[in-house]
């Protein structure tokens, strides 16, 4: 389900191969047989990418996520971006940074990659990603700098079936932490 779920052009090829195989092979035999099942074959590949477009994988569910929540820190709605956290310290943590800044731009530059760890239980993801920050200090000294930071986040799905930021970590988008990461 989950490689048709994201990738509907693989499985539309294997059945376009398939279904063009026994179409030749129609014309080699004549047997009707294998044109009436080469066809159907065909006709599958529409119904793989809309089958595909219904489904929503967790690592789709947790892009949105991603989007949503540098949507709410750029909004400097910092009670909107806390929801999205699941673990009370880390919660506490960000409800003690993130009123420390004014953000005029909350940008996803790339998600490097999302990670489901197989055979956790709750189900958990970690996240590696670069973002971009136009931010001012509330205390002065910095305004309207450009900040691109890497970004780690480990999620958790809850009993509700919502993926949560259970733990999160940025750094410089090279090397290691820095003054500005937390717990520095």
């Amino acid at each position: 389900m989950q490689v048709l779920a994201e990738q509907p052009l693989l499985i539309s090829l294997m059945l376009g191969l398939i279904g063009g195989s026994l179409l030749y092979g129609w014309t080699q035999t004549g047997k009707r047989a294998a044109a009436v099942v080469g066809i159907v074959f065909l006709l599958l590949i529409p119904a793989v990418w809309i089958a595909s477009s219904m489904m929503v994988t967790d690592r789709e569910q947790i892009e949105a996520i991603i989007y949503e929540a540098a949507a709410a820190v750029e909004a400097n709605d910092h009670d909107a971006a806390l929801n999205y956290i699941g673990d009370p310290e880390t919660k506490a943590k960000a409800a003690l940074e993130l009123p420390n800044y004014i953000f005029s731009l909350a940008q996803v530059n790339r998600i490097r990659s999302i990670v489901m760890i197989e055979g956790s239980y709750p189900p958990q993801a970690d996240v590696d990603m670069s973002v971009k920050v136009d931010v001012s200090s509330k205390r002065g000294g910095i305004r309207d700098v450009r900040v691109p930071r890497r970004l780690l986040l480990h999620f958790e799905k809850d009993s509700a079936g919502q993926w949560k930021i259970v733990k999160y970590d940025h750094m410089p988008i090279a090397g290691g932490p820095d003054q500005f990461s937390p717990g520095m």
